[in-house]
């Protein structure tokens, strides 16, 4: 193995002190421009390298920010990974990314992986099947601080970053109210996260307001992906009598229901009106162009990043806010437009 250049090796080779040829490896002012210009240049010829490794023990700091996901297939993901990488690489962070893939078991394994990585902050959003934040006790005992984005538990102390899911829920079923739907269909995901927990709420509420009855078979829980959503779409065309509104909460899942239906003989939105969730590209790629949430991933990514790197130095105190909601708003586009039903009365 080729022996690794350090500064002593530097300093012996232009007969400096350890010390001189460490400032000037930052340019320091306190050093002549010579000196700096000849540190650098043996530096570059002896293949020097900046132990980071090294720096962070003895500073106790390791510019690094753990960025822990629940997935990486998803434009809205990106999107939010898009934002933090923004702040933190303004603020002089690197990243550190893991996902947990939907899986408790790995994002426990991840969350200690990052702890003992020694990042100097946390920036998580949670799996689907996690129902505690007992992991998470390494960070919040040793006063690293972590904020949660999306998927959190809303009930705990933490600080999270988050859309008004109940707010979006009510809204885009009463929109499909609006629009004449009288049985309406929420196709979503896991209950157990406050996300799906909120909109469903939303959804629930909505219906009572409209004198609506809420009927659990209209509610179909799945995962994300494509085979599941092409299932909802066979059960919704077994249905008796045939729905007529369908809120999704994931575009995706949206635009191949929509397409399973369409396939099948079902006019969007005169038999059915849909309405998705996240606004991602697809959202406009497909015929008529889907309703949707606008869930600005870009904007949650760098609110959740300025918040935590804020902290970090000092600037600020995340255990002041507990709750940070982002903007979010309906986009009514062709899926849901559909002239209103008038029944006898």
């Amino acid at each position: 193995m080729t022996k690794e250049i350090t500064i002593y090796d530097i300093a012996r080779e232009l007969k400096l002190s350890p010390a001189t040829i460490s400032r000037g490896l930052k340019s320091s002012k306190v050093i002549n421009k010579g000196t700096v210009k000849r540190i650098l240049e043996k530096a570059e010829e002896l293949g020097y390298r900046h132990n980071n490794f090294a720096s962070s023990l003895r500073k106790q700091k390791s510019h690094t920010i753990g960025v822990l996901l629940h997935e990486l297939n998803s434009n809205f993901i990106t999107s939010v990974l898009s934002g933090i990488e923004k702040i933190t690489a303004e603020a002089g962070y690197d990243i550190i990314i893991a996902h947990s893939g939907e899986s408790y078991e790995k994002e426990v394994s991840n969350v200690t992986n990052l702890f003992h990585k020694r990042v100097d902050g946390l920036i998580a959003s949670l799996s689907f099947t996690t129902e505690n934040l007992d992991h998470f006790k390494l960070f919040f005992e040793k006063n690293i601080p972590v904020i949660f984005f999306d998927r959190a538990d809303e009930n705990s102390d933490s600080t999270h970053v988050i859309i008004d899911n109940y707010k979006c829920g009510y809204t885009v079923t009463q929109h499909l109210v609006e629009q004449g739907c009288k049985r309406i269909v929420l196709l979503t995901s896991n209950l157990k996260r406050n996300v799906y927990a909120q909109r469903h709420r939303g959804y629930v509420d909505a219906l009572f307001d409209a004198g609506i009855a809420y009927n659990k078979k209209l509610v179909l829980i799945k995962d994300l992906s494509e085979e599941s959503a092409v299932a909802a779409a066979h059960e919704i065309l077994k249905m008796k009598p045939r729905p007529d509104g369908l809120f999704v909460t994931n575009d995706f899942k949206a635009a191949v229901c929509m397409q399973e239906l369409k396939r099948n003989g079902v006019k969007i939105p005169e038999d059915i009106a849909i309405v998705g969730f996240n606004n991602d590209a697809i959202s406009k790629l497909i015929e008529p162009q889907l309703s949707t949430v606008n869930y600005p991933g870009k904007d949650m990514g760098e609110i959740t990043a300025r918040n935590l790197v804020s902290h970090l130095k000092g600037e600020g105190n995340i255990a002041t806010t507990r709750r940070i909601i982002v903007k979010s708003d309906l986009i009514i586009r062709g899926s849901s437009l559909r002239k209103k039903v008038h029944l006898p009365l």
